[in-house]
């Protein structure tokens, strides 16, 4: 299955990123930084990925989506986005999560957390064990109260805050970029064996109580 074309985006965070891979030949990756307007620029960026790599839509076999947790408004542009151009081309869509697609992305030498920020004196943290499969379920905690249990091996942290917390954990960190994730998440729906299901957002915290301005893409 890795010799998939398959074609990834993520809007989790304040960003649109997109990329175009071949097995494990990365042919093209866009990121841009935006806070608002994703749900506008997805499909161009899309399309500009997809010409700049002199391919179609129908060439493409797969596709991968960032699942969060992160924006809930920004998952949910990616997930229904994915939805609809898997219906519409007939190809399966890979739910990959940003935490896991962070975790693949460096060259890993022992387990992996990796950790996201959620705000409000809180991250999103998951561990991997070497080899990418996941130590433990994702969660929400406060930064000072991040769990240190880890396979055996040294723990490497990769995120937000890295190098704090890999001090206060006795662990070392590892540096990522916006770039790599979105690679990674494409690589990883890539090599995915199709179960059947369609993506979905991957939240785990409850919608602040003020209502978004703009209402949330519909979810197919």
């Amino acid at each position: 299955m890795a010799d998939q074309l398959t074609l990834a985006f993520d809007t989790s965070a304040a960003h649109c990123a997109a990329a175009l891979v071949w097995g494990d030949t990365v042919l093209a990756v866009q990121v841009e930084e935006m806070a608002k307007g994703q749900a506008e620029r997805l499909m161009p960026l899309l399309e500009e990925v997809l010409a700049g790599a002199g391919k179609t839509w129908g060439d493409l076999d797969r596709l991968g989506v960032g699942t969060g947790p992160g924006n809930f408004t920004g998952i949910r542009i990616a997930v229904s986005a994915a939805r609809g151009l898997a219906l519409s081309l007939g190809i399966p869509a890979i739910g990959v999560s940003s935490l896991e697609g962070m975790a693949f992305a460096p060259a890993q030498t022992g387990p992996v957390m990796a950790v996201l920020d959620a705000r409000q004196g809180n991250v999103y943290c998951q561990i991997f064990n070497q080899g990418g499969a996941a130590h433990a379920a994702p969660s929400l905690c406060s930064k000072m109260d991040i769990p240190s249990g880890s396979p055996q091996g040294t723990l490497q942290i990769i995120g937000h805050n890295s190098q704090d917390i890999a001090a206060r954990l006795g662990a070392t960190s590892v540096d990522t970029a916006a770039h790599d994730t979105i690679t990674a998440i494409a690589r990883i729906a890539a090599q995915r064996t199709p179960d059947g299901s369609r993506p979905a957002p991957l939240y785990l915290r409850p919608a602040d109580a003020a209502p978004p301005r703009d209402p949330a893409p519909v979810i197919l």
